[in-house]
This record gives structure tokens, sequence and C-alpha cells, in this order.
């Protein structure tokens, strides 16, 4: 028999220096070479309701002068419109139009609105075009000698997605980890009437009511067109990776914040780890060249990842196998080997760009504070890929994740080990895709940004192929969840989550009467809107999808009213910690 520890380990080792990686393809595609009859996906290549999104035409504008255009002219025909980048990374439809809409309806990429147009180094801001990535942006910055204070982890965001989800790094310090909350100035392209020739350039300058619509948008006011971020002089970060128990992991979460300036955390609860990350600044004169690759943004075989994902005959433990076998054990020992592996990395980081010594690991800040080596690299035919590239049988999951303000976070944390002392191998399954990610966020001006200093909980965890299929110990998973939500009030991430996040969450911003202002202000025939966005927005009803097996795929929740059991032998329960939020998720008897 062979040995299954030595087996991941090997695959594992493949996952952790493969350098080369196919690009991620465009996740817009149209008949016959042409840019008619179109599709568009996210990059997993599936929405939460596995919807395939379509469009009668696709456009791609590389000026701005093109998206008035494009604009104008589909306002003046009343033609529904959709943003789209050139990544799509958001899990939920905001890039999707309505059914009825299909035929006549436009997705705007901005893959080609990828200009840097100014580094100012004396006023310390970049301006760039909305369709510019985040790597380019870091990179461009410090080329100059300037940097963005702080940003999401990952390197394949456009700037003009990252700020309409709402995306954000983790700080508490300065104006929090968002980076919305840097925009200095703001060019967006919306529809108006004949007298401005049916579409209209709105400048909105820091200190505008509007702009604070605009910072977090959902891509439902107009198509962004150049953003201005405020940026700073290039500093150094001295990093520790710190493993600890979680016994202190409730009081230390609303305080550590402000003792570290880059603080987060990464919780196993499975395994009652948690590594603590103390990050600040240091003196540029401080020795150290790091640099951040982390092991999950690399490029792997498309071999190792359909091995990963599935089985063959000899290899005994391994995730689609697990599922199907209720090999919870097998999920424990994956979890453990997985967890293991990234720790003797260091996660990636290195203390000179090739080899890691210890910590800390000092070293510039654009140099570490994100990554995404696999969308780094010529076109291999798909040999290598990002490990969730849909195109090989690669990584397929859910995500989750919310932000709970700080004054109740300990609470939503004990709640969540009182699950796992109650089945301690439920949340391997977290453990697998590196456990909890949890990252600081602060109050916003934006609208429908966050509404308190708060930790977000970046949630990632196993999705069946099939929808039917309910997941080894859903139950627990969707508990988690269930309590964030109903229990803690958590407000969803706008570009991660299922659909069971947004029912109700638009009644949690207090200023979402000013958003829907500005919205009408801006798009007065609903344009850019779609029904989906709509329901998020408390405009319409029908957020929750009622169908068989519903809450399977977060489309539901389960309630006295709405039986959602997927088939004989499966059934719905009231979650077992906060019995009286009278939703309940459905169950395996297994």
């Amino acid at each position: 028999m062979v040995n299954t520890k030595i087996i991941k380990l090997t695959l594992t080792f493949f996952m952790i220096y493969s350098v080369k990686s196919s690009p991620p393809e465009d996740p817009i595609k149209c008949s016959y070479n042409t840019n008619f009859n179109c599709t568009i996906t996210n990059s997993y290549g599936a929405f939460p309701d596995r919807a395939i999104c379509k469009a009668s035409q696709a456009i791609y504008p590389s000026t701005e002068e093109e998206v008035i255009s494009i604009v104008a002219n589909a306002t003046r025909e009343k033609r529904k419109m959709k943003i789209a980048t050139r990544f799509s990374h958001s899990i939920p439809k905001l890039v999707c139009l309505d059914n009825d809409d299909q035929d006549r309806g436009l997705l705007i990429s901005t893959k080609y609105l990828n200009k840097i147009l100014r580094i100012d180094q004396e006023d310390m801001s970049i301006t760039v075009e909305s369709g510019v990535t985040l790597k380019q942006l870091i990179s461009e910055a410090g080329k100059a000698g300037l940097v963005l204070p702080y940003a999401p982890y990952w390197w394949g965001l456009t700037i003009g997605g990252l700020i309409g989800t709402g995306a954000h790094g983790s700080s508490l310090w300065g104006m929090g980890s968002s980076v919305h909350d840097y925009i200095m100035r703001l060019r967006i392209v919306t529809p108006a009437d004949a007298s401005y020739n049916y579409a209209k350039v709105r400048i909105l300058e820091n200190g505008s009511s509007e702009l604070n619509a605009v910072r977090v948008s959902l891509g439902v006011l107009g198509v962004v067109s150049q953003v201005t971020l405020k940026l700073e002089r290039v500093f150094k970060r001295s990093i520790t990776l710190s493993e600890r128990d979680d016994s202190n992991l409730g009081e230390d979460a609303s305080t550590f914040g402000r003792q570290h300036e880059f603080a987060d955390f990464t919780w196993y609860p499975s395994q009652h780890k948690v590594i603590y990350r103390i990050d600040d600044r240091v003196s540029a004169s401080t020795p150290g060249n790091a640099l951040n690759d982390f092991f999950g943004f690399r490029s792997t075989p498309s071999l190792v990842l359909a091995i990963l994902r599935t089985t063959v005959y000899f290899l005994g433990s391994l995730e689609e196998y697990q599922e199907s076998t209720n090999d919870a054990g097998g999920k424990c020992s994956s979890a453990k080997l997985t967890t293991f592996t990234l720790k003797i990395g260091a996660y990636g980081l290195t203390n000179n760009g090739f080899t890691f010594t210890g910590y800390p690991v000092v070293g510039l800040h654009n140099r570490v504070q994100a990554s995404g080596t696999c969308l780094d690299s010529l076109e291999d035919a798909t040999i290598t890929t990002c490990p969730w590239d849909h195109r090989v049988k690669g990584l397929f999951f859910h995500q989750t994740t919310f932000s709970i303000s700080l004054s109740k976070v300990k609470g939503f944390i004990e709640d969540v080990k009182k699950l796992v002392v109650l089945e301690p191998r439920a949340l391997c399954v977290l453990d697998l895709y590196n456990g909890i990610l949890m990252r600081y966020v602060t109050t916003s001006n934006a609208y429908l940004g966050k509404q308190e200093d708060g930790l977000d909980f970046d949630i990632t965890y196993y999705r069946s192929k099939d929808p039917m299929s309910p997941r080894l110990f859903e139950d627990i998973i969707e508990e988690v969840e269930q309590l964030a939500y109903f229990k803690y009030g958590a407000l969803p991430h706008w570009g991660k989550n299922r659909n069971i996040a947004f029912i109700g969450a638009i009644n949690k911003y207090k200023n979402v009467d000013k958003f829907l202002k500005v919205k009408q202000s801006y798009d007065q025939l609903g344009l850019f809107s779609s029904e989906w966005t709509n329901q998020v927005l408390g405009l319409k009803d029908g957020l929750t999808i009622v169908k068989e097996g519903c809450a399977l795929e977060g489309l539901c929740v389960c309630s006295e009213d709405i039986h959602c059991a997927p088939k004989k032998g499966y059934f719905c329960r009231p979650g077992r910690i906060y019995k009286d939020a009278r939703v309940c998720t459905c169950l395996s008897s297994r």
C-alpha cells in the first residue's frame, strides 16, 4: 500500500515550488471570435446559483472617451449594461444581466482601461484607469518610491473592482485597511438625458457626499474610468508569524489590532491553533529584503490539482474521496499535514527573496503586502495554473466572508469553539483551506462600507460539483455562517458570499437611503442594475431562491415555512446555539 502521507507531501511540494503558470483566461466568451452572443463567469467558473450569465455583446474600451460613447449609445437605446473586469474575482452575480435583458444587454470590460496615468511625487498620489490591477499599481508606485499603505493580499484585483466591492487589507491604523477610503479623486461615466448627449462624466473630489456613494458602488452607478489614490513614502515592515493555542483568541481579537499596524490572525479551530501576525513598520535602514510569495497564490501543476481534488485507487483520503466516504478522520489528517507544510515554508515568506532563514522577516512594504505569482507568466497550455482555475480539475469552493464588530467578536469566537467541542472533526475542512483568515477593518465614510471597527472573517471550504450533494459536516459550517449573520449582525463582504449572506443585510447600513438617492440621480432608468442587485439593495424581493436543495448552496435559509431538505434521508432542524433565530440548515442524517 502506498503511503498516502508521503504522496500528499510530495504533491504539496510541487504546489509550493511551481513557478510557471498559464494566466487566467478572459472571463468573457463570445461566439465565433466576435464580441457577440457572449457568456461571462467568475474566476472560479460558477456563481452561487450556478447560473450561466449571458449578454448580447461585450465591448472593450481603452479610453474614457470610448466609455462615454458606449454608455451614451446604450442609454439612448435603453440597453442594460454590466461592468466586467480582467479576472472577474467576485463570487456573487454582480456582473450578470437579467434573463430578459440578455438578448440586448452589454458587458463593458475594463480589461484595456489599464494605464497608469500619473504619479505625483509631491502630492504622494497615483492616478490610474479602473482596469489597472493591484499588482500594476504596487509595482509602478514602488518604482517612484511610493506605496499604497493598505491593500488586499491578492494581486489579481482591478482597482475598479476592488473599490466597487469594498476590498481591504488588515489594519485599524491610519484611515484603516479599505482601499476605497484612500480615494482622493474619481471620475465616473453615468447615463444622462439628451441634454448631455446621454452620458455624463462626473468628477468627484474627496469630501463629496456623492463620492461616499461611489466609493463602494457594486457597479450600479456607472463606469468608474479613473481613480486617484493617496500614497505614502515607501517604508519597511518587520513580520513574525507566531503560532499559539486559541485559548485567548477571543480576548486578543479586540486588542491585538491596536498593538500592531498590520496585524491579522489565521485560525485553525479544529487544531485549537492560531497564527498571530506580528507586523509593524520599522526604520528604512533595518536590514532585510523580504519577499511575500504566498503558497496559495502560486501556480500549480494541473495534474497535482486533479489528484488533490479527486482520488485514484491508491490514494486513500483526498478531498472528493473523503467527502464520498464520510472520511472525517482523513480530512483532519490532511489538514494537519497541510498546515504543517505551510508552517515549515513560512507561508511563502522569504528573508531575501529566495530562502527563509527565520523570523522576523524584514522587507519593503511593496514586496510583502500582496502576492499572486500564478498571474505572472506566459501561457503554457494549462500545464500549470492558479489553483482554482476552472479550465482544469482544480479547487472548487465556497467562500463566506463577513465582518463582526470588535465589541461582539469575542462572543462569536467562543460560539465557534463550542461547535468544535460539540464535533471536534467538523471544521477540519477549514484547516484544509488554510483556516479562517481574520483581518481588521475600520469604520468607513462609504455608504456601503464598514459601519464600525471590526474583524473580518474569511472562510473557504469545499464545494461539491454536484449541487444536490451535502458536504461532510455541512450543518456545522452553516451554523457558523448563520451565527455570524443572524446572531452577531455581521456585514457581508460584497464580493465573496453566497445569497444567504445578503438576506436583510442592506438594513444594517445606516446611510443606504443616501446611496439609493445617488443611484437614482446617476442612473434613473436603472441601466446598470439587475434584479439581483435590486434584491441585495432592498429594492425588490426574491433574494431567497426556494427550490429543492436550495440551502445546500446557500440560496435559502430553511425555516418553518421553507422545507428544503434535498432528498429522503435529509432533514432540517434549528441551529444548536442560537435557537431563537428561527432559522436552520439542511443537515445530513449521516
